[in-house]
């Protein structure tokens, strides 16, 4: 599917957030802040894949504010369960790559047609190049 406009792509469909785009909202970057607010707006589903947050929670004061968006209403903790874990090691098997949350990240925009906010558009393209997603 490509790329999409940030203030196009969480009116449109749910929305997906990577770790990448997880720093980014921590740090108060423009475009995850646009995506964010935007999908809260429209009311729209803000996915964040457990192994996403894993990678980039550290704790204390300073993720306060992420600490505040994964705890909002609207917002789904995409657990990883053992289909979940399973197929995203075969996705990573077919793709030549071993990054298993990347994979994940890619197998839970697909179940919710969502669209992926993201630091490294190319990883997650290689996965699956039908996905949509917004660079941040």
């Amino acid at each position: 599917m490509g790329t999409a406009r940030p203030e196009q792509a969480a009116a449109l469909a749910p929305l997906t957030l990577d770790a990448g785009a997880l720093i980014g909202f921590e740090d108060r970057n423009r475009v995850v802040g646009t995506l964010v607010d935007t999908a809260r707006k429209a009311s729209v589903p803000i996915i964040v894949p457990v192994g996403a947050l894993a990678q980039v929670w550290r704790g204390g004061a300073r993720q306060a504010r992420l600490a505040a968006l994964v705890q909002a209403r609207g917002v789904i903790l995409e657990t990883v369960t053992v289909p979940l874990a399973k197929a995203a090691g075969e996705l990573c098997g077919r793709r030549g790559t071993n990054d298993v949350i990347d994979a994940t990240v890619v197998l839970t925009a697909r179940k919710y047609l969502a669209v992926i906010a993201t630091s490294d558009p190319a990883d997650l393209c290689h996965l699956d190049a039908r996905l949509t997603v917004v660079q941040v």
